[in-house]
């Protein structure tokens, strides 16, 4: 072959010797996407104990069904709720981690704010992704300035009672 063709070749082969060395340094020798596969991404063996040590701040931890922990105070709020709209979803996901519920409820902090509902509810064009799924809204058209609750029951959106 003619060196115009060996030249590019060889640096191609460098920058990937390089890349190889770069990572047998730099990344942990229990880096990688373990037993399972990619199935769930890569992760540090390595750092399954520390994982393991932190303290628990969600009830819904599956060793009890979905919502039962709540409704042992909020039935009427579990109980409007349906499961083709946010029945589905766990309590905490919208109020926050459930050990960290105060005893006297005077204390508890509602977040109420539109932003906590346009984490799921703003228009995505991801025509493809489940992500369609959820009704989107244009919040810079969308009842600018209010706040979802206003109008909307978030326990179960198609109440009309609100």
């Amino acid at each position: 072959m003619k060196s115009h063709v060996w030249r590019p070749l060889f640096v191609v082969i460098g920058i990937v010797a390089a890349i190889l060395l770069f990572r047998e340094f730099y990344v942990p020798a229990g880096f990688g996407s373990g037993e399972y596969g990619f199935m769930y991404s890569y992760h540090n063996q390595n750092n399954q104990e520390i994982w393991k040590s932190q303290p628990l701040k969600y009830r819904d931890t599956g060793k009890q069904k979905m919502h039962e922990y709540c409704a042992e105070c909020h039935g009427e709020e579990v109980d409007i709720r349906t499961e083709d709209l946010h029945g589905t979803i766990a309590c905490e996901n919208c109020h926050g981690p459930a050990l960290e519920h105060p005893e006297d409820p005077d204390h508890l902090v509602i977040d109420r704010s539109r932003g906590l509902c346009l984490r799921c509810h703003t228009l995505l064009p991801y025509t493809t992704s489940e992500r369609k799924r959820i009704p989107g809204i244009d919040s810079a058209e969308h009842n600018v300035g209010e706040d979802c609750v206003d109008c909307h029951n978030p326990h179960n959106p198609r109440l009309e009672d609100m």
